[in-house]
């Protein structure tokens, strides 16, 4: 359908999409620890932060939330302007940022558990807009809509992982006494998971940047940190160069 002036704004959709930014912008807030909040690495025992578990990434990982929300604000203001949504991604968006929310206030309530089946949620929905988001048509909307989201879903890829390796410590699982070699093998299926991405989306470079930024911060955690993991340092790494070169060296042939 093509876009003219006489085209009835889709105000419920532009509202709907405005009103979750905002929730989720305060809910970031409060897991950030201000308006009385505990921040996220201290919420639920501390079971979210970086020595909980052998998958949980390095504390500067986390910096790519704020590159994400800064894309999603712009998403927010984009689609005002994009009255026909052509993708059928508005309440996809919509969705998402709701489930941010939610997993945030379900963390500061300490329900790890729950938080599990939140962070799913958000990744199957994140998962069904990234199969709908056929080739953008313009570079504005490719940076905006298809860049944004796709960094989105691949660092909920790396968030699920160490979520259910959260809930699983905290539930006193501890790996089969082999917590190292379970750890490779969640993270050999999170590279996967990147690998699919890549090749139903050809020439898409967001979502695996974004996972591949996760496995380094993860190598760096298990370098540097406790509990310290040579082996899965060194497996996160080279998944991370797997993921991430797959996804450029067939985005230079797409292009070719």
């Amino acid at each position: 359908m093509a876009m003219t002036s006489t085209t009835r704004p889709p105000v419920a959709r532009q509202v709907s999409v405005t009103v979750s930014f905002v929730l989720m912008v305060i809910g970031s807030v409060i897991g950030v620890g201000a308006l009385g909040g505990t921040p996220i690495s201290e919420a639920a025992g501390g079971l979210l932060s970086t020595q909980a578990t052998h998958i949980a990434p390095a504390s500067p990982a986390f910096t790519l939330w704020s590159v994400v929300y800064a894309g999603l604000g712009a998403y927010t203001l984009w689609q005002w302007w994009d009255r026909t949504d052509q993708r059928r991604i508005a309440w996809l968006a919509v969705a998402s940022m709701l489930l941010n929310a939610v997993w945030i206030l379900v963390i500061q309530a300490g329900i790890i558990e729950l938080s599990v089946l939140v962070i799913v949620a958000l990744l199957v929905v994140l998962t069904v807009m990234f199969r709908r988001m056929t080739p953008a048509a313009t570079g504005l909307q490719r940076l905006v809509v298809d860049g944004t989201f796709g960094l989105y879903l691949g660092w909920v890829c790396v968030a699920t992982c160490a979520n259910i390796a959260a809930a699983l410590a905290g539930a006193g699982f501890e790996g089969w006494g082999v917590p190292e070699v379970l750890a490779i093998a969640v993270l050999a299926v999170a590279a996967a998971v990147g690998i699919a991405l890549v090749l139903v989306r050809r020439g898409t470079l967001a979502a695996p940047l974004a996972l591949g930024w996760g496995l380094v911060w993860i190598a760096v955690a298990r370098g540097t940190d406790q509990p310290a993991s040579l082996p899965v340092a060194v497996t996160a790494a080279a998944l991370a160069v797997l993921v991430v070169g797959t996804a450029v060296v067939l985005a230079i042939a797409r292009r070719r």
